[in-house]
């Protein structure tokens, strides 16, 4: 089914970016549930899936989690970049009447037999507290650098080409059709469903955890939003290579001012302009890095994006006056 994002021109204004904790646990732990994910995540899942074993409230969040989605677990950031405190309070100042129509839906009861906000929401707040902290903040740093480039790279689109060619870069299954998003399909009479973003606008949010997919709240309170997969995911979950012996031809000023850079994930003409050499002498530094265990390159078309790995981290800080 094609849902179709209706705009007005005020709303259309109202476009922007935001990066969402929460959400991110919230999708990661449905990977971990075993309801998603793709096999790019799996070097994690591998990492992450027993530390949730021990979680006290597995069976809310599997309740929750597993199946269909709930809408009181995203709620919209209100900032470009929201503490996973911050999130969690909204969370837990999900309006009654809205708590209890999603939670009926997802567990296939009637609203009025669904429990009190009161009696869920701390719980659930602290549960996805505590997994975040396990799974998802020892991976926060090198998941927040790949989500803020996307963003700024998606900021130049817009910039240059507007709203349609936005929308247009994001994913195969989003389509800016006559002033309207169309995500997922062609719309036919019979398979549409709308979403009015009013007066609130759209919130546009790149993902790990929901990658590859197109994600869209069907239910907003406020303003609409809608998940993309980020552009270089599988860069985060690069092993680095046993050996250790290959760390001793990468130092110097040029390999690790390139290290330094890599925080963010680059492209190697990004990293020849901003270290002043040539192209070809970054890559000549880039095979050597890769064959240390100190870079991940993915390639998407014609184009290269660079990080460098968790090991490197460690190095650049461990070594670091």
């Amino acid at each position: 089914m094609a849902v179709e994002i209706r705009f007005t021109a005020a709303s259309v204004a109202k476009v922007r970016f935001a990066i969402s904790p929460l959400g991110e646990t919230v999708l990661a732990l449905r990977i971990l549930l075993g309801t998603g994910g793709h096999a790019v995540h799996q070097p994690w899942v591998r990492q992450a899936r027993p530390l949730l074993a021990d979680e006290r409230e597995l069976p809310l969040l599997r309740a929750l989690i597993a199946g269909p989605l709930p809408s009181f677990l995203f709620p919209v950031p209100g900032e470009r970049l929201p503490s996973m405190a911050a999130e969690l309070d909204l969370l837990r100042e999900t309006e009654e009447d809205f708590f209890r129509r999603e939670y009926g839906a997802v567990l296939r009861v009637p609203a009025e037999e669904a429990p009190e906000p009161a009696a869920v929401l701390p719980r659930l707040a602290e549960a996805l507290l505590r997994c975040y902290e396990l799974m998802i903040a020892p991976h926060w740093g090198r998941m927040f650098a790949v989500l803020e480039a996307d963003i700024g790279r998606r900021a130049l689109t817009l910039v240059d080409g507007g709203v349609q060619a936005l929308f247009g870069a994001l994913h195969r299954d989003i389509a800016w059709d006559g002033g309207q998003l169309v995500v997922h399909g062609r719309r036919t009479p019979r398979s549409v469903y709308t979403v009015d973003t009013g007066r609130h606008g759209l919130v546009v949010l790149p993902s790990v955890f929901n990658w590859p997919n197109v994600g869209v709240d069907k239910s907003p309170v406020a303003a609409a939003s809608i998940r993309y997969p980020v552009t270089g995911v599988g860069l985060l979950w690069e092993p680095s290579p046993p050996p250790l012996a290959g760390l001793a031809p990468v130092l110097g000023h040029t390999r690790t001012a390139l290290l330094a850079a890599l925080a963010e994930p680059l492209t190697t003409a990004a990293l020849a302009t901003r270290l002043g050499v040539t192209p070809s002498a970054v890559s000549q530094h880039l095979r050597a890095l890769r064959g240390a265990g100190l870079v991940a390159t993915q390639r998407n078309g014609r184009t290269a994006l660079h990080l460098r790995t968790e090991r490197a981290t460690h190095l650049l800080g461990t070594t670091s006056p």
